[in-house]
């Protein structure tokens, strides 16, 4: 695992340090009369480029289908649903830094585990209601991510018309690299957006191709969440998502950004 991952695990993010807009950082509410916590735990944060930063995170939010061809091939019509959204826990993070190759590791109860590359937005700053005028606002930079998925328990469950977070929702499932602050990379709006696994291309699309932008995607998560400093939202795959198995590369790649490459282990 590199180094960027065990620092993630255990670092502590100082919001005052990290860049952020003041007083924009998230800070857990006390009940009347509480002592100390009971034992510590770890934030999960991802590095900033360019900064001795972290930012860190609070919840981890996904869109699912928003490439009309990875939605027909899931069996969905792309010109009728209206968005949708399901959540991963924040320590399903797993960093990889620039130029690393992070040893993935194969999850437990699956024989079927797909990839799922992704364009990811952290929030700055969040709210109710949020329009999609001023959604933008609130990103504070990109990154390279995979949605790391269990199919066969995701479908199994769905067959069933059961929650299936079993099969999103799992140790290390978020891969991450560190991020572009907006102040440096802007919005990315169009660009290739790849993964290629052993160096065969699998999925390849641009990023205009988004059934609902990041912008409408911020302004339709606020209007059912209260959205804060430290959210990050994974938005959307391309078509042609696929299975991998131990010892395969998977290296995503985003126009502008850096790339995420992971072994599986």
């Amino acid at each position: 695992m590199s180094s960027f991952t065990r620092r993630n695990a255990f670092g502590t993010a100082l919001g005052a340090a990290s860049g952020l807009a003041a007083g924009a950082l998230a800070r857990p509410a006390s009940a009347a009369g509480a002592g100390e916590a009971l034992f510590p735990l770890a934030q999960a944060t991802i590095p900033v480029i360019g900064q001795d930063t972290l930012f860190p995170v609070r919840r981890i939010y996904c869109i699912g289908r928003n490439y009309a061809a990875h939605a027909r091939e899931m069996g969905s019509d792309p010109a009728r649903e209206p968005p949708f959204f399901f959540q991963k826990p924040s320590d399903a993070i797993q960093v990889v830094g620039q130029g690393e190759v992070g040893e993935h590791p194969y999850p437990a109860l699956t024989k079927n585990y797909h990839h799922e590359i992704e364009l990811v937005a952290v929030l700055r700053s969040g709210g109710r209601d949020i329009p999609k005028e001023r959604a933008l606002d609130h990103v504070y930079g990109y990154a390279t991510g995979l949605d790391m998925t269990r199919r066969d328990l995701q479908r199994g469950m769905g067959d069933q018309k059961k929650p299936w977070e079993i099969g999103k929702s799992f140790d290390q499932s978020a891969p991450i690299t560190p991020i572009v602050p907006v102040a440096s990379g802007g919005h990315p709006t169009r660009g290739r957006i790849r993964l290629s696994v052993n160096d065969a291309v699998r999925q390849e699309a641009d990023l205009s191709d988004m059934i609902w932008s990041v912008a409408e995607q911020i302004a339709n998560l606020s209007a059912a969440f209260e959205l804060k400093a430290g959210d990050i939202i994974y938005s959307g795959t391309p078509e042609n998502v696929g299975p991998v198995v131990r010892g395969d590369v998977l290296r995503g790649q985003i126009e502008g950004l850096p790339d995420l490459s992971i072994r599986i282990v």
